[in-house]
């Protein structure tokens, strides 16, 4: 970068640290992607096993998508599989709660969903990433349709409770004035020569008509009321037509409130990759996944098998289960080899027959607390009353946010959106609740976007505890620097005849890519093995 005054160029560090300081974290991340800093989905395509002797065994314990996928490629390639599934049903936290089903969690509270026919709600994964590559080809391999998921409304709500008096604020007003200023600021800067060790003169003028334009700064590179900010942040009379059509400017919020009310977090959400457009969800709830993986190995799967052991030796696998669906016997079963997906909270509990090393990694990743509450009102009010169709409105109570439906849209009768989703500390208060409770607080609290609608159109509530699933004790791993540094490629590597796979096999946990790039990656490890490349 040519410079004025004879100084040296700024290192790429020193940029990046002046950027996050004027443009906030979001400006930081995207001058980090623009460095090339930002990684995507390694997946090039399904795995090649060739070679296979046939009628080799491997049992998969587990069918969500990454015991699903094993078995689908372990077939596809010759061998003999069979999966063990706990649950009554395939596809694991790939699941999709609608009117008729139940959900019991630990301690024995059961929910009936009570939902409208046709209404639905997804309590784990709900979206999908444009980059998401490894399960988008999957999809389109199975016939899964997918349509677009709203994650960004600029109509939507931002809240913060020691913030503009507690009230709620547009998402489109506060980031048009966060913009606004933060531009106004910047301009400023240059003016004064405060950036001459920076940029030079030239750049200045193009920074200055970037501001502008960008910002929508008037013709005094300040933010302020008039057509160019309106055009942002909306206006207070919307044009219209008539003698009376003539629109009239809001005025932006107080520069001091918008800088120090911390709302700006949300408007950096959206720019982190795995928060950008596109995202997708699937035609009629997320287990339409789980359904396509089960389409394809379905006749594999025996389902209420609850495994108490997994032993190995030179030459097999053995798994001990009892069997819920007749009586809870206890059954054996043997394998030449084992991919095992059960997660990592429960299969540290079970008596497993593998190395030290893969066993103080089995135990040193602990799984994240998460509760999502799903609400049904009697109709699309936040549609029909606010326009808000889709996205996501924030706030730092402790159910965080609230996402409206991105399918269904201008539809009649009663509707479901997300009305909690929580994390840490507040995902174990409210785990702590019953069901009953979590939803009469998630209400409360939900109340402050929608004051006159929320409890007058409410009909009915879920609260999913993901800590409380006795099928997997937790939302998804939670691996930290250290435990990666020390564990991560035990975990990841094979272990005689066993190797795991799932979202905590991968470095994309928590999500649905995770589970398919660790199963395409165990599978290739065992297929090395069961030839004799490895």
């Amino acid at each position: 970068m040519a410079m004025s005054s004879g100084r040296l160029p700024p290192t790429r560090r020193q940029f990046l640290t002046r950027v996050g300081v004027l443009a906030g974290s979001a400006g930081l991340y995207q001058a980090m992607t623009s460095l090339g800093h930002a990684m995507q989905s390694d997946f090039k395509g399904p795995p090649k096993l060739s070679g296979a002797k046939a009628g080799t065994t491997v049992l998969v314990l587990g069918a969500g998508l990454a015991g699903m996928l094993s078995a689908y490629e372990l077939r596809k390639a010759g061998y003999s599989v069979r999966v063990l599934e706990f649950q009554n049903r395939a596809g694991g936290r790939n699941m999709t709660l609608r009117g008729g089903d139940t959900l019991t969690e630990l301690g024995g509270a059961t929910q009936k969903i009570g939902f409208a026919k046709g209404n639905y709600i997804n309590p784990g994964p709900w979206r999908i990433p444009y980059h998401h590559q490894g399960l988008l080809h999957y999809c389109r391999e199975f016939g899964i349709a997918l349509e677009p998921f709203v994650q960004l409304n600029h109509n939507a709500w931002l809240h913060s409770s020691s913030a503009f008096d507690g009230k709620p604020v547009r998402y489109r007003e506060f980031a048009s004035d966060l913009n606004g200023y933060t531009g106004e600021l910047l301009s400023k800067a240059i003016d004064q020569h405060k950036l001459d060790d920076v940029i030079t003169h030239e750049e200045q003028q193009h920074v200055l008509a970037t501001m502008r334009g960008w910002s929508g700064l008037s013709d005094k590179n300040t933010w302020e009321v008039g057509a160019r900010s309106s055009l942002r942040r909306g206006y207070d009379k919307m044009p219209s037509a008539g003698v009376e059509g003539a629109p009239t400017y809001s005025n932006p919020l107080p520069r001091a409130e918008v800088m120090k009310s911390g709302l700006w977090r949300w408007m950096a959400f959206p720019e982190v990759l795995d928060m950008q457009t596109t995202m997708f969800q699937p035609v009629g709830g997320m287990d339409q996944i789980g359904k396509g993986f089960a389409s394809r190995v379905g006749d594999l799967i025996t389902l209420g098998c609850a495994v108490t052991a997994i032993h190995q030796d030179e030459h097999m696998v053995k798994v001990a289960y009892k069997d819920c669906q007749n009586g809870n016997v206890l059954r054996e079963v043997t394998a030449e080899y084992c991919v095992c997906t059960i997660p990592l909270p429960v299969l540290s509990q079970l008596d497993i027959q593998v190395s030290g090393p893969l066993k103080a990694a089995i135990a040193a990743v602990p799984y994240a607390s998460s509760v999502k509450l799903a609400f049904e009102f009697k109709r699309r009010f936040w549609e029909e009353d606010e326009q808000i169709y889709g996205g996501i409105s924030f706030t730092d109570q402790p159910i965080s946010q609230i996402s409206y439906p991105s399918h269904g849209a201008l539809s009649k009768g009663a509707a479901v959106l997300l009305a909690g989703y929580m994390f840490g500390p507040a995902a174990y208060d409210f785990a702590g609740m019953t069901p009953d409770q979590r939803v009469a607080e998630g209400l409360r609290q939900g109340s402050v976007f929608h004051p006159k609608s929320y409890r007058r159109e409410f009909l009915n509530g879920i609260g999913v505890a993901w800590s409380r699933m006795p099928w997997t004790l937790g939302c998804c791993s939670m691996w930290s620097e250290q435990a990666r540094k020390t564990h991560y490629k035990t975990l990841v590597s094979m272990d005689n005849r066993i190797v795991l796979a799932g979202e905590h096999a991968s470095y994309v946990g928590c999500w649905q890519e995770g589970a398919i790039l660790s199963s395409l990656s165990a599978v290739t490890q065992l297929h090395k093995r069961a030839t004799g490349a490895a």
